[in-house]
């Protein structure tokens, strides 16, 4: 490679690690390349979508089994903590069927 072509791969993988990414190569079946990619790039355009997605995979590969109170979890970090709601719903004797 030319100085020019150096020079331009080097301000490219600068301008990477500014942004936080890193470049890497990985060893896979072809058939896999669309998905690693595609799984790359959602990793890489980050929200709550991308940590999902990183928690997902991240126990998948690590094979243990989720944890338990997941749900319970969430309920509490729900924003209507505390809000004293009246969840009681009117008790109704139904109608009649004819059988």
């Amino acid at each position: 490679m030319n100085t020019s072509q150096k020079r331009a791969i080097k301000n490219y993988r600068h301008r990477l690690s500014q942004r936080g990414m890193a470049r890497f190569e990985v060893l896979g079946l072809d058939t896999d390349r669309d998905l690693i990619r595609s799984l790359a790039r959602r990793l890489a355009e980050g929200g709550p979508a991308a940590a999902t997605l990183r928690a997902a995979v991240s126990q998948t590969i690590a094979g243990k089994p989720p944890r338990k109170g997941g749900v319970l979890e969430a309920l509490r970090r729900s924003p209507l903590v505390g809000a004293d709601l009246d969840l009681r719903r009117p008790r109704e004797p139904g109608r009649k069927v004819a059988l």
